[in-house]
C-alpha cells in the first residue's frame, strides 16, 4: 500500500524544544544565581524539582497529563486558548505556578525573596520565547516531501501555546496541509482517537500513513496502536522499550526518505 500521507510531531522533531527549555533555565538560573549569591546549578535543580511538584498538586493535572503539557511548559504558557474549562482554572494558575516555582526554587537553597522570584519567572518566560529553535535539516526534508505525501502535524500541548512555537517559526506552517493540536482536539497523544482524526482529516487509511515523532510513550504508542507505520527519531540514544516498539528507528530526520521509498 503506497503512502500517501506523513504525520509529524512537533517538538523535538521538528522544532529543538529541548534545547529552546535548557538554554532558558540556564541564563534565568545564572541570573538568579549572580542576585542572590548561590550556586546557579543548585538553583536550577532546584526549580526544576519544585516545579514538576507544584504542577503535579494541581487538580488540572489529569487534564495536562491528558492533553500533554508539561510543568516546564506551563513556566511561560499563558493558557488563553482551548474551549474545555481546565483551561480557564490553568489561565488563572499559571501566573502564582510562574512565581512559586521559582519562589520554591530559591527557598531550597536559602533565599526567600518574593521579589527575585516574580523577576526570574518574567525571565524564563521571556529567554525561552526568544529561542525557537529548528533543527537543521527540518525544512529541507518537508520541503522534499510537499507535494508528494499529504502532511499533517500532529502535536501535543495547549493551543495558544502550540501556535506561539508556530508562529516563532514561521516558515514552518505552509508545508503542512493539516494542523491538529491536542488542547484543540480534546484529547492528546497517545489516544488512538486523535490518530484516527488526523486520518478523517487526510483521508488516509491507516496504512497509507507513517507517523514521526521523538517520544515512545505518545508518538510510537499511538501510532502503533493507531495502525500507522511508525518512525521514532532517536537523536540522543535515548533508552529503548520492549513495550514500545517503533517499525523504525533513526537518527537524522533525512533517513526518513529511505524508509518512505521502501514503503
Amino acid at each position: 500500500m503506497p503512502i500517501t500521507a506523513v504525520l509529524f510531531d512537533l517538538d523535538d522533531t521538528l522544532l529543538w524544544d529541548e534545547r529552546s527549555v535548557e538554554e532558558a533555565f540556564e541564563v534565568t538560573a545564572e541570573a538568579g544565581a549572580a542576585a542572590a549569591g548561590v550556586d546557579a546549578k543548585e538553583l536550577l535543580n532546584a526549580v526544576r524539582e519544585e516545579a514538576r511538584s507544584l504542577y503535579a498538586s494541581y487538580d488540572t493535572f489529569a487534564f495536562t497529563q491528558m492533553i500533554g503539557i508539561n510543568p516546564f511548559e506551563g513556566l511561560w504558557a499563558n493558557f488563553t486558548a482551548g474551549s474545555q474549562p481546565e483551561f480557564r482554572k490553568l489561565q488563572e494558575l499559571a501566573p502564582m505556578y510562574r512565581k512559586e516555582s521559582w519562589r520554591r526554587g530559591l527557598a531550597r537553597v536559602g533565599v526567600e525573596n518574593e521579589s527575585l522570584a516574580e523577576t526570574l519567572a518574567e525571565r524564563f518566560a521571556s529567554e525561552r520565547r526568544s529561542r525557537p529553535y529548528v533543527y537543521e535539516e527540518t525544512f529541507d526534508v518537508l520541503k522534499e516531501l510537499q507535494g508528494k505525501v499529504q502532511l499533517l502535524l500532529l502535536t501535543n500541548g495547549s493551543p495558544d501555546l502550540q501556535q506561539e512555537k508556530l508562529d516563532g517559526v514561521p516558515e514552518l506552517v505552509p508545508y503542512f496541509d493539516h494542523i491538529v493540536i491536542s488542547g484543540d482536539f480534546g484529547k492528546g497523544k497517545p489516544d488512538v482517537s486523535i490518530f484516527q482524526h488526523a486520518l478523517e482529516l487526510l483521508g488516509a487509511k491507516p496504512g497509507e500513513a507513517v507517523m514521526v515523532g521523538d517520544k515512545l510513550t505518545t508518538d510510537i504508542k499511538g501510532g502503533n496502536a493507531a495502525g500507522l507505520h511508525t518512525v521514532w527519531i532517536n537523536r540522543v540514544d535515548r533508552p529503548k522499550d520492549p513495550a514500545i516498539v517503533p517499525e523504525f528507528e533513526i537518527k537524522h530526520l533525512s533517513e526518513l526518505h529511505a524508509i518512505l521509498a521502501a514503503l
